[in-house]
């Protein structure tokens, strides 16, 4: 956590907990700031004459910084909470990141910013994933280090389709090439067949969520040809909603078709909170070039399966059950508060009380006396 990070801590709690929410969650939230809004102002106008244009200049207020704190989650520049990896051996990994080349992806964000946001948030390696090209992938390519472990890696994938659901191919256009149809968006069953005769240079596919969880197309011995990993954690609003939803649904499918967990930001430009990490022990990677350590890492995918990597999650308040979905404005702030580090609680109480000065200077100087004539 750096100095940055701290010492706006309670902003950097907050825009990064709503960062995290799921769909509801916000739905949630929103509800409750609205009805908290009226009935303050139901109850202070009770008090006094009412005046629509008032209220109407009030309501618009509101409305305002409602927006204005969202539109902070989403482009506000801040310091992120990154992972520190103390094990030499381990690296931590997105398999999901997007970049302004895909259709969906923020207008300005280029490779620059992808690279600069995961060396933020302590990632080691990013695959670049974008929707149909290869330009953003390729782009970031060309500007890394010359080893790993001297800078932020990106590697090479893309997002399609197989079977009807979204996947993830590792190193497409780059160790493999014609997977997909001419689009670049459906893959080609009979040259991933091709490609897979040899298991031990089987392409890496990803199950990205959200998605049918009933219809993984997962590789097992009577179908070799198919995914070998599945998100745990995806980044986007809907991924944050089913990957919370279906957690432990998720291990279950993951335990039962030895299928590997990671983890995938699917960052298109927008927050600055790291959802999880996906850690892979894999001796050496220090000094690797980008080929190479691309090669490793979907090997030991291959080989390894569900024991091939470990996932480091960050959570807010459960959104299982209507219940907690109801009262997640209540539930959030209490999770919030209740994992704040000691660090952050210290300055929590600085900026709380800096605030209560200076709204009580600001109070003595409204109510000095009129200066003598």
């Amino acid at each position: 956590m750096t100095t940055g990070y701290l010492s706006i801590a309670p902003l950097s709690a907050v825009l990064d907990t709503l960062t995290l929410l799921t769909i509801p969650q916000h739905i949630a939230i929103v509800v409750t700031a609205i009805l908290v809004y009226a009935g303050i102002r139901w109850r202070r106008a009770s008090a006094r004459p009412k005046r629509i244009l008032t209220e109407l200049v009030a309501a618009l207020g509101f409305l305002v910084a409602l927006v204005l704190v969202y539109a902070a989650v989403a482009v506000l520049p801040r310091p992120m909470a990154g992972l520190v990896v103390s094990d030499e051996t381990v690296l931590a990994i997105d398999f999901h990141a997007h970049t302004k080349y895909s259709h969906d992806g923020r207008w300005d964000w280029t490779e620059d910013d992808v690279r600069d946001w995961h060396r933020s948030a302590g990632y080691d390696a990013v695959y670049i994933t974008d929707h149909a090209t290869f330009e953003g992938a390729e782009r970031g390519i060309a500007t890394n280090p010359p080893v790993a472990g001297e800078g932020e890696i990106v590697l090479q994938g893309l997002e399609a389709f197989y079977k009807g659901e979204h996947v993830n191919i590792l190193s497409a256009g780059r160790h493999y090439r014609g997977l997909t149809n001419a689009t670049l968006k459906d893959i080609d069953p009979e040259a991933l067949g091709l490609a897979s005769l040899l298991p031990q240079s089987t392409p890496l596919l990803i199950e990205t969520v959200p998605g049918n969880l009933d219809k993984v197309p997962a590789s097992t011995d009577k179908m070799p040809v198919g995914v070998q990993a599945i998100e745990i954690v995806d980044g986007s609003p809907r991924g944050l909603t089913q990957g919370r939803r279906d957690h432990n649904r998720i291990i279950k499918i993951a335990d039962s078709l030895n299928l590997a967990l990671v983890t995938g930001s699917d960052n298109h430009g927008w927050g600055r909170a790291a959802p999880g990490w996906t850690l892979m022990r894999i001796g050496g990677w220090r000094g690797m070039p980008t080929d190479s350590l691309s090669s490793r890492i979907e090997h030991a995918l291959r080989e390894g399966r569900r024991a091939a990597t470990r996932t480091a999650e960050r959570r807010v308040a459960e959104a299982s059950n209507p219940a907690e979905v109801v009262f997640a404005a209540p539930l959030v702030l209490w999770r919030m508060f209740t994992t704040l580090s000691p660090d952050e609680r210290v300055m929590w109480l600085i900026w709380t009380w800096g605030a209560v000065l200076v709204m009580r200077a600001y109070r003595t100087y409204r109510n000095r006396p009129p200066a003598a004539a």
